[in-house]
């Protein structure tokens, strides 16, 4: 509690300073992703600041809607769709009551038997082996934020990364990734993407941890790692389904799966590593 009450003018200030110069742009993308940043800012450290009880109902909002709208997107049925957003609600109640029990690998090895349930259970034989597939490629991933829980005071300081990462990465592409060797492409999925991005995105992780006083190397390639494949995980995703983004409710930003793609993958590997 005390560690969210100590970064909160850090963000406020942030956030201040940097609705100015948004507003000074006058670009209506940019001023729609400030004004989400600034509601989601007080839900994310309201909840944690209540500590494991707060992270839980945070992380079983978010993995719920992540798990409807990635099932929309993918073409799922109902059914599978409930059973994302089940695991969603239940792995985070797990972490709180019961964190020990993802220390070993003995859950995950039933995640591919849960995502073939619906599929059998309703006897689909032309697309249940495709259901299925998408459902187990995505339990893991909406499993992963029940490391909000499970992280502890580390969980806001790597939020708060993660959102810092993908506006440094931002910058980084467009000074240091016109021309030279941070020009490169990281990948034809997303084009936009240069080393010159990983970089800034590095840097402004590390200047975010080291405020928050949690600058590790553990944490800090949690940030890194997550922003870079958590932005191409989904960018292959949406290039299959033929969709620009996961939804359209969330100003600036599309829906909630394109704003917490990095989080979820940075989130992941910050709970293997701890």
């Amino acid at each position: 509690m005390s560690a969210t009450l100590d970064i909160a003018p850090y963000v406020a200030g942030a956030l201040g300073a940097s609705g100015v110069g948004v507003a000074l742009s006058r670009r209506r993308e940019l001023i729609a992703r400030w004004v989400t940043w600034a509601a989601a800012a007080p839900i994310v450290g309201g909840s944690l600041y209540f500590g494991a009880p707060g992270a839980t109902v945070l992380a079983i909002g978010l993995g719920v809607i992540a798990a409807f709208e990635y099932a929309r997107m993918m073409r799922l049925r109902h059914t599978d769709a409930f059973t994302l957003g089940a695991v969603a609600t239940a792995a985070p109640i797990v972490a709180w009551v019961h964190p020990t029990a993802f220390n070993g690998p003995a859950p995950l090895l039933l995640l591919p038997l849960l995502a073939a349930v619906p599929s059998l259970t309703g006897g689909d034989t032309a697309d249940g082996a495709r259901r299925t597939a998408y459902v187990a490629l995505a339990t893991p991933w909406l499993v992963g934020l029940a490391g909000l829980v499970l992280l502890g005071t580390d969980a806001l300081p790597l939020c708060i990364a993660v959102s810092v990462a993908d506006v440094a990465a931002w910058c980084g592409g467009k000074t240091l990734g016109r021309r030279g060797p941070f020009a490169r492409k990281l990948s034809p999925l997303s084009p936009a993407k240069t080393w010159g991005g990983v970089v800034g995105s590095m840097l402004g992780a590390t200047a975010v941890l080291a405020l928050c006083g949690c600058l590790r190397p553990s944490l800090l390639a949690a940030v890194v790692v997550g922003s870079v494949v958590g932005d191409l995980f989904e960018s292959m995703l949406k290039r299959g389904a033929g969709v620009k983004d996961a939804g359209s409710w969330l100003p600036g930003f599309g829906g909630l799966l394109d704003r917490i793609d990095s989080l979820l993958v940075a989130v992941m590997i910050a709970t293997v590593l701890r």
